[in-house]
């Protein structure tokens, strides 16, 4: 972190509110970085960093909000709207602009991983669109590509904490014999804060993974050993996309429209094949089950605290 703690200037976190974004300022902050934690609602916002309003869907409250600022991490997505392709490719080119106009030098951008060659899925290929628009003007852009991302509010961990939670026994989608290679959130940010003002990484999309490659039905079996809770997996070889997502909609609460554009994504292996950024930010990142242990110790203690 030497490089950015070196640098003066705010650094724009849009996304600031989400599952990645609210961990990201709160890390960036406890290093010393002036945080401006972009959001629609700056008078409700309580979290670290100093709010600022703006809306990637309103392109003329971006130059205020990026004004100064010596990077911007872009956190933000539409997966919860019918229309999220057309949503998200509108809001990377404003915002790409608006970054490029405010002389910012380095866009910080959170992907999903996945081979170009591949049949991506509309979610997939949505982010591979984000990346390609939010650099279109000219600022060099920053992607760190990840699969499942382990911790309490993440959509994908979210729909396998719960499902193991409450159903003992699962009939299951073909998707659940694909591989991934989840990585702890905190793991995720530690890879975030470690590009910042890098210059071994401007301008470079690096793939982000845990040490583990596993099948989601290997993660739910371990998500159940960890709860002590029995688990009895049934797969359904024609159990459609369509019907898996309106089963989760049944058994847990994500969002409908978020949880399917995930699920169509859960046929796609998405595994580690250029792991460069371990030069680039050297660190190990933690084993599924920690991961796991962590995210599951966060929703206990959410709990207690809501009671």
């Amino acid at each position: 972190m030497s490089t950015t703690e070196s640098r003066s200037g705010p650094v724009l976190v849009a996304g600031a509110s989400g599952f990645v974004g609210s961990r990201l300022c709160a890390e960036l902050t406890r290093h010393g970085v002036d945080v401006r934690a972009m959001t629609r609602h700056p008078e409700t916002y309580e979290r670290a960093g100093t709010p600022v309003y703006g809306d990637v869907h309103d392109p003329s409250s971006l130059p205020d909000a990026l004004a100064g600022c010596r990077a911007a991490y872009y956190l933000v997505h539409s997966l919860g709207s019918a229309d999220f392709e057309r949503l998200d490719a509108e809001a990377a080119r404003a915002f790409g602009e608006a970054a490029a106009q405010a002389g910012v030098p380095q866009v910080v951008y959170l992907g999903g991983l996945g081979r170009d060659d591949d049949l991506l899925s509309p979610h997939l290929r949505s982010r591979r669109e984000v990346e390609r628009l939010l650099g279109e003007a000219g600022v060099p852009v920053t992607v760190l590509r990840a699969g499942i991302v382990v911790g309490r509010g993440g959509i994908s961990w979210e729909i396998t904490r719960q499902l193991v939670e409450r159903l003992p026994v699962m009939v299951t989608p073909r998707w659940v014999a694909t591989r991934t290679q989840p990585i702890a959130v905190d793991d995720v940010v530690r890879y975030l804060v470690g590009v910042l003002g890098n210059p071994d990484a401007v301008g470079r999309v690096f793939e982000v993974g845990g040490p583990e490659v596993l099948q989601y039905a290997t993660m739910m079996r371990r998500v159940a050993r960890a709860l002590g809770r029995p688990l009895v997996l049934v797969p359904v070889p024609l159990l459609t996309p369509a019907l898996s997502s309106r089963w989760l909609s049944l058994v847990t609460d994500v969002d409908t429209r978020a949880g399917r554009s995930l699920v169509d994504s859960m046929g796609v292996e998405v595994v580690v094949e250029d792991d460069s950024v371990r030069s680039v930010v050297p660190f190990e990142p933690r084993g599924y089950d920690e991961a796991v242990r962590l995210a599951l110790q966060e929703h206990r203690d959410a709990s207690e605290a809501h009671r």
